[in-house]
């Protein structure tokens, strides 16, 4: 087992905090670049799969822009233009509402669907990822980064 101390080629550090938080950010860092590889031999990007996922989720019910931002795992990304990106090679359509033009709704296109089933049949490689962590362990590390997040919304934000 790899340790963050060798990875980053850190000694000490203030407090277990501060490695926790180290450790998370790298560990982060590690998981998101072995997501952009897997999705890339789709021609997809991880924020791109996510878009297309959230709008498989709602089959028969179709997204504004704005809905689709609220249900990203990465909240900075720029889902207009992952929208637009995705329309353009036909993996989702849009349909702009003749009353109010500024509603766009957004649905996922026949192509975008059979493209998620050829992901899911190579899906068990993301699950890979995390192997070497039991069922337990992986239930636990949720529960943990819940209590994590959950700690931020009872708290104030910090400015640095």
């Amino acid at each position: 087992m790899t340790s963050i101390e060798t990875e980053i080629k850190q000694k000490t550090f203030r407090n277990e905090f501060q490695k926790a938080s180290l450790n998370l950010i790298y560990s982060a860092n590690w998981l998101m670049t072995e997501h952009k590889i897997f999705f890339a031999q789709y021609g997809l990007t991880p924020q791109q799969y996510n878009v297309l996922r959230i709008l498989r989720g709602s089959i028969g019910q179709a997204l504004s822009t704005s809905d689709i931002r609220e249900r990203m795992v990465d909240k900075n990304s720029d889902s207009s233009r992952i929208v637009d990106k995705l329309h353009r090679i036909g993996l989702i359509s849009r349909k702009v509402n003749q009353d109010d033009k500024r509603f766009v709704a957004v649905s996922i296109a026949k192509k975008g669907l059979e493209l998620l089933t050829k992901i899911d049949v190579k899906e068990q490689q993301l699950d890979d990822m995390l192997s070497k962590l039991t069922h337990k362990q992986a239930q636990t590390l949720n529960q943990l980064l819940n209590k994590m997040r959950d700690l931020k919304k009872s708290q104030p934000t910090h400015k640095i």
